[in-house]
């Protein structure tokens, strides 16, 4: 496999690729290098490669005539011209570049034999036309900004070279590592093991020592599972997963990061549409479908608030028949959900209630459509979640047209706004609730 390297810095690579196993595959053919400096394409005295960029700002950019002069001389073509093989511009804007890319590059050049172009930006970036004249694809290799491009490039050449056949000595332990999509199921590789048997007074997990390689194959696939819900959830959560592997997760079941949030649906003191404050009616389907997703999320509570008396009958009527009526006969998980509904007459209440359950006093936090006139703090969701971990927290939605000024004086901050994709912004309490819940305690 031929790589391409487009960079100021060529001597940046002498190094990296002149030892271990890639050195190794160089010297038997496998890997091919060659570099392409932009300076040599510049028709100035001082060979300049960069400018200011328009409308100002700091820094320079790399221009696109000496960068564009090279990709010609690799045999790109702009305008949907020839594409001699993939071009790549390691940018921190890109695309994640991951194993799957990685892998379906290393197949496309044991393939086609097409070459991989890098080009290595450097600066503050190259000249976005650049882009739209070549068919460049942008990757990035971490939520992290380098000096410039040489480094992420070697990272993407080794995550390729060593997927090709006859880079690796045991071909079939690419297919058992972290991200691999084979054995492991992308999931993150579960711990090794080597001589002595104890070390500074650890042992290694007596399963391995047993010769038992069903036993250890289980050990090491529910090791893998432990690791990634715990470091990379997101890779668990996509991973496809066999029912004895999610029954290993629900035994092992780390306690709900929901147990120390509370959520309140406030019906008192709210706005109307004239924006008066004032008192709204309860509604069957909030109370409903709030409590079933509470339940969901693993909530610590959720408390309906009304100083209405006849309203807090009417919620105490709808219990009765979810609860211990015919509604519990029928519907025994609406009738599990409902039960975690919690009536009170002020916000005052249900702080007080949280704090008397939990031993410490929560921090309330308003929702609102217009965070930004609630004349509080915005909280952000990864914010709120931190905050689970040290203290109870009570989440207030409105009713109506959203909480009063009344309401919000009681609270230390506000949740964002849920972000409209257009116009129309008038989600429904419910809704809203069940999106929020799902950004503050999502995996």
């Amino acid at each position: 496999m031929h790589f391409n390297i487009v960079t100021l810095f060529p001597e940046f690579f002498s190094g990296p690729l002149d030892c271990g196993l890639i050195a190794k595959a160089r010297g038997s053919g496998l890997l091919s290098f060659s570099f392409h400096n932009p300076r040599d394409a510049a028709r100035d005295m001082r060979r300049t490669v960069d400018g200011r960029p328009y409308g100002g700002g700091p820094g320079m950019i790399m221009l696109p005539g000496p960068l564009g002069e090279t990709l010609r001389g690799l045999g790109f073509s702009p305008r949907g011209g020839a594409v001699p093989g993939p071009l790549l511009l390691l940018k921190a804007g890109g695309s994640p570049f991951g194993q799957a890319k990685a892998a379906a590059l290393a197949e496309n050049a044991t393939r086609t034999r097409e070459p991989l172009t890098l080009v290595c930006g450097r600066y503050e970036g190259i000249d976005a036309r650049i882009e739209e004249l070549f068919p460049t694809e942008a990757v990035s290799v971490g939520d992290f900004v380098l000096n410039g491009g040489e480094a992420a490039a070697l990272c993407l050449i080794e995550a390729v070279s060593r997927l090709l056949p006859g880079f690796m000595g045991h071909e079939h332990s690419v297919k058992e590592e972290s991200f691999a999509s084979g054995k492991a199921g992308g999931l993150l590789e579960y711990p090794q093991y080597a001589r002595p048997e104890v070390f500074e007074g650890l042992a290694v997990p007596e399963i391995l020592l047993s010769g038992d390689h069903a036993g250890i194959a289980l050990w090491r696939r529910q090791a893998s599972l432990l690791a990634t819900r715990q470091v990379r959830p997101e890779l668990a959560a996509a991973a496809p997963l066999a029912p004895e592997d999610r029954a290993f997760l629900r035994a092992v079941a780390r306690p709900s990061a929901g147990r120390n949030l509370y959520c309140a649906l406030v019906h008192y003191p709210v706005l109307d549409k004239e924006e008066n404050s004032g008192a709204a009616s309860l509604t069957n389907l909030d109370i409903h479908d709030i409590a079933r997703t509470s339940c969901t999320y693993g909530l610590g509570g959720f408390y309906a608030l009304t100083p209405l008396e006849d309203q807090r009958e009417l919620l105490r009527e709808i219990l009765r028949y979810w609860i211990s009526g015919p509604g519990a006969r029928s519907n025994p998980d609406r009738a599990r959900a409902l039960a975690s509904v919690r009536e009170g007459r002020s916000i005052e209440d249900a702080a007080a209630d949280v704090a008397r359950r939990t031993g410490t006093v929560p921090l309330l936090v308003a929702t609102s459509a217009r965070a930004e006139h609630c004349g509080l703090p915005v909280m952000s969701f990864p914010e709120l979640a931190g905050k689970l971990e040290t203290m109870p927290l009570l989440l207030l939605f409105g009713t109506g047209h959203g909480l009063a000024p009344r309401a919000l004086e009681a609270c230390a901050a506000v949740a964002p706004p849920l972000r409209s994709f257009g116009a129309y912004n008038h989600l429904s309490v419910r809704c809203a609730a069940a999106v929020i819940f799902d950004r503050i305690l999502n995996d």
